[in-house]
């Protein structure tokens, strides 16, 4: 480690792998300073056998690259900084049944040849990363071809300022069964990105600031997605060719911009966005070519458009949300729609209840000519809140004719869900 040393790795061989503190037999334990005998993490490792704990102790240790092709448990005491100065990737992993936990990684390499990590993990399995500190890093960690991995508790943290020169905070291609969980990541090109991804859970996680998208995922099923924080990301979430999604009780806020949406659905099929919160987003929901899809007890409030929906979308359900306070609740680019309304609630309702059950007595056509009027021409948008609008909604509700007749809530609810 030379004059770059300032803390210390303490070494233990265990002869068995970790089961149960009580069988634990330790073969020999190697402090590293100025006279020990191991000099750096890598010579470490290289030291150990399969299954044994590499402890290091509080310090900055700068090391070209730290490769690791055995199982191993590596713990950091008092946050040990592994500083790649700006030129190299931190860890690389190419063996199963890994433990990274408790360091601070900075200044990881960048190139426009190769996708650098912190952390990448390669064409493994039963991986487990974290409780770790990640700054400045082209991505953050990067799982390639793994399965039944897990990247927990984690704060990633970059300032980077274009696309071209910024990489994923969690990075996940061809892989399965991996868990994203707790945690934090901001300043990215994209928050977590998926593709080609299966059967995995992203769970609890604050994405804001990025760039891009906080989720950024294509052609990966059958994954779930619950009580995550997407917010102030320049485009918000994106959800591309895949089926059999789940996303409840996530949050989808504060993303404005001529392209940002809280949630972006294209070629979307089968899957369920219940329970969640779109708040603040130019378009809170934006759906083309997706098909059986159940848009079920959301709430969205005080977006720019709350739903859009292309013409391009068939047999899809939206049920049981609350609009509230949008500018427009759906805008649409066709007039012939094949989709379901059903029982939702519209604060902009002015129909009537005489028989008192909390359904409106005529439907709800959520639809304005206004809207329909701004998605042929978008200057028109200047006209906003005027008196004109004003009149030109009035007078669609009493005699429609241009907006499309079959785009209607046959049971419009007068009370707001309790979600």
């Amino acid at each position: 480690m030379g004059k770059y040393k300032t803390g210390k790795i303490v070494f233990y061989f265990l002869t068995y792998y970790l089961i149960s503190l009580t069988q634990i037999s330790v073969a020999g334990v190697y402090t590293l300073n100025k006279k020990s005998e191991i000099k750096s993490i890598t010579e470490a490792i290289n030291k150990a056998n399969p299954n044994d704990t590499i402890i290091v102790i509080g310090g900055i240790y700068k090391e070209k690259n730290i490769i690791i092709k055995k199982p191993l448990v590596l713990t950091g005491i008092n946050r040990p900084v592994i500083d790649g100065e700006n030129k190299y990737e931190l860890f690389s992993v190419f063996a199963s049944d890994v433990l990274i936990e408790g360091f601070e990684l900075r200044n990881g390499g960048t190139s426009n040849m190769n996708d650098l990590a912190g952390i990448k993990v390669y064409n493994s399995k039963n991986v487990v990363i974290k409780n770790n500190n990640f700054f400045n890093m082209f991505f953050g960690i990067y799982f390639q071809e793994c399965t039944n991995s897990k990247a927990l508790n984690n704060i990633i943290k970059s300032s980077g300022n274009s696309e071209i020169n910024s990489g994923n905070g969690i990075h996940c291609w061809k892989s399965t069964e991996l868990s994203i969980i707790n945690n934090k990541i901001s300043g990215q090109r994209d928050g977590i990105y998926f593709e080609f991804v299966t059967h995995s859970t992203i769970e609890n996680n604050i994405s804001e600031n990025n760039i891009r998208y906080g989720l950024h995922f294509m052609f990966s099923h059958d994954d779930r997605y619950l009580n995550n924080i997407f917010r102030f990301n320049g485009a918000g979430v994106a959800v591309m060719y895949t089926h059999h999604v789940i996303m409840i009780n996530n949050t989808f806020s504060d993303n404005w911009g001529s392209a940002s949406y809280g949630l972006l659905m294209k070629d979307i099929s089968d899957s369920d966005v219940m329970y969640n919160r779109f708040t603040g987003n130019t378009v809170a929901i934006y759906m083309e070519g997706s098909n059986r899809n159940k848009i079920l007890s959301n709430v969205l409030s005080g977006n720019g458009s709350a739903l859009k929906i292309q013409a391009s979308c068939d047999d899809n359900t939206i049920e049981k949300n609350n609009f509230l306070s949008n500018t427009f609740d759906v805008t649409t680019n066709g007039s012939l729609i094949q989709n379901k309304f059903r029982a939702n609630y519209w604060d902009k309702y002015e129909g009537y209840d005489l028989n008192r059950d909390k359904t409106g007595d005529i439907p709800y056509h959520p639809i304005s000519l206004y809207s329909m009027i701004i998605e042929q021409m978008p200057v028109a948008t200047i006209f906003l809140r005027s008196f004109l609008v004003a009149l030109l909604d009035k007078t669609e509700k009493a005699i429609p004719s241009i907006t499309p007749d079959n785009f209607r809530d046959e049971e419009p609810k007068l009370v707001p869900y309790i979600l």
